[in-house]
């Protein structure tokens, strides 16, 4: 009887174990699985690369903005007014300051024109940057934590520095 028993107890492992063996074989929800790993990883490449292409986007349209204020401000008298009209042109693409902003956020405010050598009204150089603006993305850590540390709020700020290109100085400056 002794062996007999262990015939049966033996024969009931060897299932078990054939029951589970059965599971190793089987590939079917494998997919699933591998899936459950690999789109986590595939969406967070996706929102960076949108990120990194949307913040890529801003710059260059910006440091196009300032280039364009600073070839109109390095060909005009530098007076007030014209400085206005290329702070225009920079914010806005036009000099008479009318429509949407370039970029969202973008002001009058955050370009700041700067003479270097020459007479007051007829400087050597221009030197227009952006300060204070900041790229905000769209999957900010910040907003979602609640927390300024993690922000991912970006300070953007191209600047060009331009000869300037009058020779004669205006009349007012005489």
């Amino acid at each position: 009887m002794h062996a007999r028993i262990r015939r049966i107890r033996h024969r009931l492992r060897s299932q078990r174990w054939l029951h589970l063996h059965r599971f190793t074989r089987d590939e079917q929800g494998l997919q699933l699985v591998e899936a459950a790993i690999v789109i986590p990883i595939f969406v967070l490449l996706f929102a960076a690369t949108a990120e990194f292409g949307r913040f890529f986007y801003e710059y260059t349209t910006l440091a196009k903005a300032v280039r364009g204020g600073a070839r109109y401000a390095a060909t005009q008298p530098y007076l007030s007014s014209e400085k206005d009209k290329a702070k225009n042109i920079i914010v806005y693409g036009n000099t008479a300051g009318t429509g949407d902003p370039v970029l969202p956020g973008l002001g009058k405010g955050h370009v700041v024109i700067t003479p270097d050598g020459g007479l007051p009204c007829m400087p050597h150089n221009v030197t227009i940057q952006i300060v204070g603006y900041e790229y905000e993305p769209i999957f900010d850590l910040g907003l979602l934590t609640k927390s300024k540390k993690l922000s991912l709020n970006i300070n953007v700020s191209p600047s060009v520095k331009m000869r300037y290109l009058e020779t004669q100085p205006p009349l007012i400056c005489n």
